[in-house]
């Protein structure tokens, strides 16, 4: 047997110390790099961490073209006569990395699934505005309306027949049942029979609060029950909370143990006071063609049902995405239908223009269901 110097067995031992070192380095800096990404991930605010640029390449897709646009969010049918409203992109600061949105990934994704807006107005304006995204995407593609008719009774339904996705709007104003009885109408806050209509869904979007405040004629309830009290009203933001609960524990009961992903979309602005952007407060959004400058604090502060909403999805087991929009969109001003809805309102300073702001809602709800946020 060949003999081993001393020297060579010492020089092997230290290369390989060496080598195990240099590894446990690579390690330690791989290791170190990820914690870093998802540091940086973590600390990523893509809802507020951002503001609104011009970007020649927008629109994302011509209007015209798009089949799914009602006249009240039809802003260029109706001759609106500038542009720069379809102009701004909402640009992230670092570390926030840009999300792309990708309509035909996005198709290929949702083939034979089902996808649902739940909620008011707010939710229509956001489906229109996918529709139109995903029509873009995929022109070609044979879609089948449901009713023909386009009318909402309570739900619509646009199918997307060649990658066999449904993309569903159902429309409630409360998420909870508003029931007609002898007495009246009456808002139940602790029911939500309604419900069973969402399940079977891969992806629900939901959104409520613009109808809580109504009062006078636009109310369209006579009395609130929870349990065996019934009342003629009470504090708004309370009944709001008491109803999202109601649909939290239906939430957490129904769809905890199942694949569907759920979000929530973030309140949706309303611009009637200029004093909320720092104008005469009897300015309203009505011939405003620019977003509010700068990059701080909104100067009318947070809607203060944002809070609730947020305690309210933060104490579920079923976890729900918080599709924050109110931020980015109380800054633009500017993209509202105003008088060009086809009369279907009076200045309207609520609801947005398609294409228009909900666009960016959309890159942004792309990105979260793609990981990209």
């Amino acid at each position: 047997m060949r003999k081993v110097r001393p020297g060579v067995v010492w020089a092997g031992a230290l290369a390989l110390v060496l080598l195990l070192a240099a590894c446990t380095a690579v390690a330690a800096v791989s290791i170190t790099r990820r914690q870093h990404r998802a540091s940086s991930a973590a600390s990523c605010d893509a809802f507020a961490a951002g503001r609104w640029v011009v970007d020649e390449s927008y629109p994302l897709y011509d209007s015209s073209r798009c089949p799914f646009i009602r006249d009240e969010f039809a802003c260029a049918r109706f001759g609106r006569p500038d542009k720069m409203y379809l102009k701004y992109r909402w640009q992230l600061d670092p570390p926030c990395a840009q999300p792309r949105f990708d309509g035909l990934a996005l198709l290929r994704m949702w083939r034979g699934k089902t996808v649902m807006f739940v909620g008011d107005s707010l939710a229509l304006n956001q489906y229109e505005s996918l529709l139109c995204m995903l029509h873009a995407a995929a022109p070609g593609v044979r879609t089948t309306l449901t009713p023909a008719s386009g009318k909402i009774d309570p739900s619509s339904t646009v199918r997307f027949e060649d990658y066999n996705a449904t993309i569903v709007y159902y429309l409630t104003h409360y998420l909870v049942d508003l029931v007609p009885e002898k007495s009246g109408r009456v808002l139940k806050l602790d029911a939500i029979e309604q419900a069973s209509n969402w399940l079977g869904a891969d992806v629900l979007v939901f959104d409520s609060w613009h109808w809580w405040p109504r009062s006078g004629p636009t109310q369209p309830w006579d009395y609130i029950q929870e349990g065996n009290t019934v009342v003629r009203d009470m504090d708004r933001t309370k009944a709001f909370t008491k109803a999202l609960h109601t649909w939290a524990d239906w939430v957490d009961a129904n769809l905890l143990h199942t694949d569907t992903k759920v979000f929530f979309q973030g309140i949706s602005p309303s611009h009637y006071k200029g004093s909320d952007w720092g104008a005469s407060p009897k300015k309203t959004c009505m011939g405003e063609t620019m977003p509010v400058n700068g990059t701080g604090p909104y100067p009318g502060g947070p809607i203060p049902q944002q809070a609730v909403l947020k305690s309210v999805l933060a104490a579920m087991a079923k976890p729900v995405y918080f599709l924050d929009f109110t931020y980015l969109s109380q800054l633009r001003k500017d993209a509202h239908p105003t008088k060009y809805d086809g009369g279907v309102f009076a200045g309207d300073c609520t609801h947005w223009c398609v294409a228009g702001l909900p666009d960016t809602w959309n890159v942004l709800f792309y990105a979260a269901l793609t990981g990209q946020l």
